[in-house]
Formats: structure tokens, sequence, C-alpha cells
């Protein structure tokens, strides 16, 4: 049997790889398991790997159409031609892969118009559309860890709107994001109340832990596969626009004087802490124990150690942006957003509970725009963690 088309994606090869994921007619992407013998392509990857930094925290694209401004949004264009085994990217910034060949057909269209001419409400993105057979996947590439918020648009241009034998035709697919299964059985002409209608589909709260934001729409053998023509049926969309539920970092993280600040400032302001201390009268003769720690009069926050894991991925080398005295310094984010920097007491510092305490007193009894600021602290077992504002130098 000889196969004209061949999708081999999400696999897990170990050998020796091919330097395209796209070998035409073989789509490849997501193929291989990164080992110490083989360098991989990017694309090749089985996460899909961000090959820098990640940098990307938004994403607008017209499905199936030329670049358009919607607001104040422009929306990527998307006209490649697309095919039953194809992958395609954008510079390491979103790509999509599509997949299946039409039943009863050699000429099934991976991209839509308008061809009846319906008079489309919305948005202008609503006259074209990508569409596969069977899977169509976007992904956002290089993004930042953190919620976002993915509104996928729809309008249903390939049945008409009058009482003939084309306006029979019932297209029906899933959504999932992030492989969670979002939408089962969508229908875009039931949801929009008829064809040529522009909708909405919004999603809030998706969470990108890793640089890969995935979309997939697939057809699982539902709606109707010859009207108004053999082939038209699988997943359709008309745009995406993927926008982060976090404050966007514009200056380029910390710069090397910040992290020195947060990591220094404890012996810089020695005798400032000696005496908040004293008045506060927390330099008895003993070791605090855990906790008369956590039941300091300051006016600082409590975090759980999981909350902290959670925050960094599990102090993840890829968080860390610092190196001081006492221990590494690790970018985090909470679940409400908010940007942090952890600083984590090494378990060969010389810093005790008494001094621990002396910079939470410290940092919380001055108040200076120029100093950073003490958002609490994390003590449990032999962790001592102090939480900061992630601070953002520009220039």
């Amino acid at each position: 049997m000889k196969f004209y088309f061949r999708d081999l994606s999400y696999n897990n090869f170990t050998g020796s790889a091919e330097q395209s994921c796209q070998q035409l007619p073989v789509n490849l992407v997501a193929s291989h398991v990164s080992t110490g013998s083989n360098k991989i392509s990017w694309c090749l990857n089985k996460d899909l790997v961000c090959t820098r930094k990640s940098q990307y925290h938004s994403l607008f694209i017209n499905c199936g159409g030329s670049s358009e401004t919607v607001g104040d949004n422009e929306y990527e264009d998307d006209t490649t031609s697309g095919g039953p085994a194809d992958f395609a990217s954008i510079s390491e910034r979103w790509g999509y892969s599509s997949t299946g060949t039409y039943i009863g057909t050699n000429n099934g269209a991976y991209k839509a118009t308008n061809s009846y001419g319906l008079n489309v409400t919305g948005a202008g993105f609503y006259q074209t559309a990508r569409l596969a057979p069977q899977s169509l996947k976007y992904y956002g590439l290089c993004m930042l860890s953190g919620s976002y918020k993915v509104q996928l648009h729809f309008a249903e241009i390939m049945f008409s709107n009058n009482q003939t034998f084309s306006s029979l035709g019932r297209r029906i697919f899933d959504i999932s994001i992030q492989g969670k299964v979002v939408e089962a059985n969508f229908n875009i002409m039931e949801e929009a109340g008829g064809v040529g209608i522009g909708i909405t589909k919004v999603f809030d709260g998706i969470i990108v832990n890793g640089s890969t934001l995935e979309i997939h729409l697939y057809w699982s053998g539902k709606g109707t596969t010859a009207v108004p023509d053999r082939g038209v049926y699988g997943p359709l969309i008309s745009a995406i626009t993927v926008t982060p539920n976090f404050k966007v970092d514009n200056g380029g993280g910390l710069s090397v004087g910040a992290i020195i600040g947060i990591v220094a400032a404890p012996c810089v302001l020695a005798a400032l802490v000696l005496l908040v201390l004293r008045k506060k009268g927390y330099l008895g003769g003993k070791d605090l124990e855990d906790k008369e720690l956590r039941a300091l009069d300051l006016q600082t926050g409590y975090f759980s150690l999981r909350q902290i894991k959670h925050a960094t991925n599990n102090f993840d080398p890829a968080n860390k942006i610092g190196e001081g005295g006492f221990g590494p310094v690790y970018k985090g984010m909470l679940s409400d957003g908010s940007v942090i920097a952890v600083k984590q007491l090494s378990a060969k510092s010389k810093q005790g509970n008494r001094e621990f305490v002396n910079e939470i007193g410290m940092i919380s009894a001055l108040q200076h725009p120029h100093l950073v600021k003490l958002y609490g602290c994390c003590i449990e077992g032999n962790q001592l963690l102090l939480v900061y504002e992630y601070l953002v130098v520009k220039g």
C-alpha cells in the first residue's frame, strides 16, 4: 500500500533526527524525544521547547486570511496553503499543524472563503477561515509562563443561508486547549444562530507552564460530510486572540543592580535592623521557633511552601535570576498573576533564624520608594524563604 501523505507527529523517535519538521509529504512536528546523543530542531522536540528566552505574551492570528487590524490589534497573516500532513511556523512565534484527507474527494480545501457571498457580521477576519478534515492544531510558541485568556473566533461560511440543499450541512467538532477538552460537539451554525454570523468562544484562566500554548480542533466523525459538496466538514476557525491575565514586564526583567540590592540590603542596613528588632523585643537570648517566626507583628504576609514551589515551578533552575551570599534568588508567579522574587536561604549559609527575622523586620519597618517591597516569608521545616516584589529596572 502506497502512502502519499504521512503524519508522524507526536511520536517518540530517538534516532538520528531530521533537520526539518516538514519533509514533504511528511509531518514530523513534536515527533522526537531529545537525548544526549541527538541534536534536534526545536519543532521536532516532543514539547516544542523554545530555543531562546520566552518573550511572547499575546497572539493575534487571522486564520486562513491576510493580516488585518481590528481595534488596536494586528492579526497576523496565515495564508499558507495547508495540507493533509502539514506543519507551518512563523519564526518560532506561532505555528499550525493540519492532518487528514477528505472523505470521497481529493479536492477538499484547507482554507475557506465566503464563497456564497454571505453578509457576514462581525470583524473582517470572519470572511476567511482555516480548516482540516481531521485535526487542526495552533501553537503559541516561546510564550511567557502564566495565565491567559484565549478567544477563538468562528463563522460558518461554507453553507448557504437559503432553503436549498447547500444549507443543510452540519459541521461538528471538538475543541481542546493544553490537552484538555473545553468544548465537545461544537456546532458553529447552531451556536451562532445561522450562517455568516461571527461568534467568539472565550476560555479564561488557561495556564502556560512551559513555553507552548496548544489549541486543538478535531473532528470525531459527527455531522455531514458531503453538503454542499463532498469534503465540506471538519474543524474550521476564523481567528485566534490570546492575551495575558498578568502584568507584562516591558523593562526586560531584573537588572544586575536590582538583584544585588535584593541580596545585599540586609548587610548594608544592619544597624537599623538591630534598632528595629530591639524596639520590638525580638532580641532574646534563644533561637526563635517556627511558631514565633510566624507570629511576628510585622507588616508582611505568610506564604506556604506549597505556594512558593508552585510559583517557582519547584525552584526550577530556569527561573533562577541571581545568587547571593545567603542563597539563590528565583523568579516566580503567584496564582493571581503577581510576579515575585524569592530568596531561598542556603542550607550551607551561616545565617540562622535570628538573621532571617532581622531582614524581615528591617524591610517591613522601612518604607521608601527605592527599597524593594517585601511581600512576606515562608518558614516550613528547614526552609527559610523571603518573598519580594519582582522589580523591573528599565534600561
